[in-house]
């Protein structure tokens, strides 16, 4: 079991099972949303999450449509502003910041993504795959095929 927390510990969470993707998003809105240079964020099937405390504390908040879907979603604690997974019962996957972890995931970076929308004082030199907007596209619709 993998616990997550917020930064007051208002919301508490498990999860049974985090396969990834592991990704480090540097899009604006995920910029935006850390205050830091990209979001460290693992791909989590929702079934797998469960919410310990706290459900009432979270608040979310949907962006409006920039591009074309899907929306950007962030979900937060009331209290401290911590990013927290969202509690939508029905979305098939959930993106969870790996910085709200309190366990060791077991996972590490596999990529960056939306590398053209980083900050220009940030720097990538850790040698992992760096995908655009169109790698990143082609790359979860393979993914999607069976």
């Amino acid at each position: 079991m993998i616990r997550g927390s917020c930064l007051c510990g208002g919301v508490r969470f498990e999860i049974a099972d985090a396969s990834g993707p592991f990704e480090l998003c540097h899009c604006s809105r995920c910029r935006k949303a850390t205050g830091s240079a990209f979001l460290p964020g693992l791909r989590v099937q929702r079934a797998h999450v469960a919410f310990v405390q706290g459900l009432d504390l979270i608040t979310t908040y949907e962006a409006p449509i920039l591009e074309g879907p899907p929306a950007y979603k962030a979900c937060f604690c009331s209290r401290c502003g911590s990013p927290v997974p969202d509690p939508d019962p029905n979305a098939s996957s959930i993106d969870v910041a790996a910085g709200v972890l309190d366990d060791d995931p077991g996972l590490r970076p596999e990529r960056h993504i939306f590398v053209e929308c980083k900050a220009p004082w940030s720097f990538i030199e850790d040698g992992l795959p760096q995908l655009d907007r169109a790698a990143i596209g082609s790359l979860r619709q393979a993914q999607r095929r069976p």
